[in-house]
């Protein structure tokens, strides 16, 4: 098993000491007891980890380290946008969680027509624990990279996101149960960038898909089975690690 990872507001050059602390610090030391001498890995969620030795614990919420070396990776390419329609409650940020640990680089939360959750008046709260999920789930799946959560999107919003897209050379794939075309006929080895459009359990509204097809975007069925929202883009996101060059390291 590789060494646990904990966040840090910077992650220094190798040679360096480094103080965790704060609920990372706890985390670490009450929750996963790390002790001296053990190996542990930091990084800001920018991309930027180093592996280090634990060299003093202090209280309860407190550690040093020494940093033995520094790495930088880049996002993968193409970068991959999912917008995600609002699942219901308690499904919410399991959604988040599924698409960080499938590699999502961005997650944008929708408010679609159908979607039977409503943030209106409550973005800010909504926004924060999807924030919360990403961050967990990047630490569970050791990603150098945390994903952008952007604000709440309308269908307007929505709308302009995937023509800008499409106009800079990238692909944008509503996943839609009734499509005729499947997924794996989309052109994604040379996109600079892709976004999959995940509507709500009750299915992206006529409207709304007419208006995005009508732009460009492409509906697909991504298989046989029919996915719940909260699982469909960690699935898309599997399919298009094997179809581009994001799995190739």
């Amino acid at each position: 098993m590789g060494a646990p990872l904990f966040w840090v507001e910077s992650v220094p050059s190798a040679g360096a000491e480094v103080l965790v602390s704060g609920p990372e610090g706890r985390h670490a030391v009450t929750v996963v007891r790390v002790r001296p001498g053990e190996i542990i890995r930091i990084g800001d969620g920018r991309g930027s980890v180093a592996d280090c030795e634990v060299t003093e614990v202090a209280g309860k919420d407190k550690l040093r380290a020494k940093v033995r070396t520094f790495t930088f990776t880049d996002r993968p390419r193409p970068a991959v946008t999912v917008v995600q329609a609002l699942p219901k409650a308690e499904r919410s940020e399991l959604a988040v969680d599924l698409a960080t640990q499938a590699g999502a680089d961005r997650i944008v939360p929708w408010q679609a027509a159908r979607c039977v959750s409503r943030w209106t008046g409550k973005s800010d709260k909504g926004i924060r624990k999807w924030e919360q999920a990403a961050e967990a789930a990047a630490k569970q799946a050791r990603r150098a990279w945390v994903p952008e959560i952007t604000a709440l999107a309308g269908t307007t919003d929505v709308r302009f996101r995937c023509a800008a897209a499409m106009a800079a050379g990238g692909v944008v794939a509503v996943l839609h149960e009734e499509a005729g075309t499947g997924f794996a006929t989309l052109p994604l080895a040379d996109a600079k960038e892709i976004v999959l459009v995940i509507g709500p359990e009750g299915g992206i509204d006529d409207n709304e898909l007419a208006d995005l097809t009508a732009l460009g975007a492409t509906a697909v069925q991504l298989g046989p089975e029919v996915l719940r929202t909260a699982t469909a883009a960690a699935v898309a996101l599997g399919a298009i690690g094997v179809m581009t060059q994001r799995w190739s390291r």
